[in-house]
C-alpha cells in the first residue's frame, strides 16, 4: 500500500531549525498579539527561497542573516527570499516581526491552535496549530529548542514549555521567560494564559505542580492525586522522566478533550472527578512524555506509535493502581473493536481517521499482543530502550519493528504485518503461564 505525506503543504524539508526565540507581547482583552520570531536553521539544499508556516497573521518585516529581505504572506505560509542565496549545509538566522488577532487554524472538521478562553488563552498545536502563533517549520520531525518570552497584563499567570528562568513585572503588565532546552515538536510547543495559582505537588521523583483557578484547588486530588506514582511507575517501566519537570494546567473552561505539550498536558474543569474516564486520562497523557513527547514519530501516519502506547499505559496503570488488569482492559477492548467496520490500516489510518479512536485501541492491543508474543521480561526491555536509543528523536513504526525483533531475538514480521497493515482484526494470543 503506498504510504503519502498527510499534510504535504505543510513544512519545508530543504531546511532545519536548531532554535526558536520567540518574544510575544499580548492583550487579552483585545486578543491581540504582537511577535518577534528569531529562527536559527541550517539548509539542508541551497536555498533560493524558503517557505515558514504562518496563519492568519500580519508580517511587519522579515531579514535572513541581519539583511532585510523580500517576502510574501499567503493565507497559511510566508514565503522569504534571502537577497542572496543560502548553501547547502550552511546555518542561517530568520527574524520575523509581525502582529494581529491570532485565531485556531481549521484542522479537518476541527480547529487546533491559539484559543480564547472565558478569561485567558489555551493553545492546543495538535496537529497544524502552531502556524496560528509563530512562524514555524511545521513538521513533526523537525524538533527544535525554544525560548519564549510573553508579556501580559498583571494578574494573569503564564506557563509555557520547559523552565521559567525570569518573571518580572512593571506598572501593567509581566513578563515571562520560559526555556524548553530539550529538542520539541512545533505542535507541542503551547502557551496558556490565565487567572491562575501553582499548587506545588509533593511526592513525585520531579518537579511537578498544578496551574490552575483557586475556586478548583479542593477538587484537583480527586483526579489528580497518585500523579506522582503514576511518574513514578513510568520511569521505572520505560527510564527516567524526559524534562525538568512537568506541570498540569487545569481550566476554569470546560473541555472535550486534554491537551498534550511538551513537560505539560491541560485539562478542562469538567475532568476534576476520581471517574476512572478521567483518571486513565491523567495517565494517558503523562505518558506522552515518553512516547510522543520524548520520542516522536517522523510523520503523522505513524501516530500508533504515540496514541496506542499511551492507550496501552492506561492499562498499565489500571493494574498498577489495583483496578483492572492490563490483559482484561485488552479482552474488552478486542470484542469491542470486533464490532466495528474493520477499514482502518494502523500503519496508514490517513489524515481523516489518524485520531480514530480505533488508532488508540488497536495500538494498544498490538503492544499487548506483542508483550503476549515475546514476554514480559523482553517486552517492556524493549520499551525502555525504545526510549533510552530515541530520546528527543524521530522515529518511524519500522525502527520500532526493527527493535522488537532485535530485543525479542526473533523476526516478528508476521504479527506486526497482521496488525499495522492488514484491515482485519487479528487474535489476541492466549495468555501463557510461568
Amino acid at each position: 500500500m503506498k504510504r503519502h505525506e498527510y499534510f504535504p503543504h505543510r513544512g519545508d524539508r530543504s531546511y532545519a531549525v536548531a532554535h526558536y526565540d520567540l518574544t510575544l507581547s499580548y492583550d487579552v482583552d483585545s486578543n491581540q498579539l504582537r511577535g518577534k520570531a528569531v529562527i536559527s536553521a541550517g539548509a539542508s539544499a541551497d536555498l533560493r527561497e524558503l517557505r515558514l508556516d504562518l496563519s492568519g497573521l500580519r508580517v511587519t518585516k522579515v531579514a535572513v542573516d541581519g539583511t532585510n529581505a523580500r517576502y510574501v504572506v499567503k493565507p497559511d505560509h510566508l514565503l522569504v527570499r534571502p537577497k542572496a542565496p543560502i548553501k547547502a549545509g550552511r546555518a542561517f538566522r530568520v527574524v520575523v516581526a509581525y502582529a494581529g488577532r491570532p485565531r485556531p487554524v481549521p484542522d479537518g472538521d476541527d480547529e487546533c491552535g491559539w484559543e480564547e478562553l472565558e478569561d485567558g488563552v489555551l493553545v492546543a498545536g495538535q496537529t497544524n496549530g502552531a502556524p496560528s502563533w509563530f512562524p514555524c517549520n511545521d513538521r513533526p520531525d523537525d524538533k527544535a529548542t525554544y525560548r519564549i518570552e510573553l508579556t501580559a497584563p498583571n494578574g494573569y499567570y503564564v506557563v509555557a514549555n520547559g523552565v521559567c528562568t525570569s518573571q518580572w513585572r512593571s506598572a501593567s503588565t509581566t513578563t515571562w521567560i520560559y526555556e524548553q532546552r530539550e529538542p520539541m515538536a512545533t505542535y507541542l510547543a503551547t502557551v496558556q494564559i490565565g487567572r491562575y495559582v501553582v499548587h506545588p505537588v509533593d511526592g513525585s521523583p520531579v518537579p511537578m505542580a498544578a496551574v490552575l483557578p483557586p475556586a478548583h484547588l479542593r477538587r484537583y486530588d480527586s483526579a489528580f492525586g497518585r500523579q506522582p506514582e503514576m511518574l513514578a511507575f513510568f520511569s521505572r517501566l520505560f527510564g527516567p522522566y524526559p524534562f525538568a519537570g512537568y506541570t498540569v494546567v487545569v481550566t476554569d473552561d470546560r473541555l472535550d478533550i486534554p491537551l498534550e505539550a511538551q513537560g505539560m498536558s491541560t485539562f478542562g474543569s469538567n475532568f476534576l472527578t476520581s471517574d476512572w474516564d478521567n483518571v486513565r486520562l491523567v495517565a494517558h497523557e503523562l505518558s506522552h512524555q515518553w512516547f510522543g513527547n520524548a520520542v516522536t514519530a517522523s510523520t503523522w501516519r505513524d501516530i500508533w506509535l504515540h496514541e496506542g502506547f499511551a492507550c496501552y499505559c492506561e492499562w498499565l496503570w489500571s493494574e498498577e493502581s489495583g483496578s483492572r488488569a492490563a490483559d482484561e482492559h485488552a479482552r474488552n477492548h478486542w470484542k469491542r473493536l470486533a464490532g466495528k467496520p474493520q477499514d482502518l490500516v494502523l500503519g496508514d489510518p490517513g489524515p481523516d481517521l489518524m485520531f480514530d479512536d480505533r488508532v488508540y485501541k488497536r495500538g494498544a492491543l498490538l503492544l499487548h499482543a506483542l508483550r503476549l508474543t515475546i514476554g514480559d521480561d523482553r517486552f517492556f526491555e524493549l520499551l525502555r530502550t525504545w526510549v533510552e536509543r530515541h530520546c528527543y528523536g524521530s522515529v518511524t513504526t519500522e525502527m520500532f519493528e526493527a527493535l522488537a525483533a532485535e530485543v525479542a531475538g526473533e523476526p516478528l514480521d508476521g504479527l506486526f504485518d497482521a496488525w499495522l497493515r492488514r484491515r482485519p482484526l487479528p487474535d489476541l494470543p492466549a495468555v501463557t503461564s510461568g
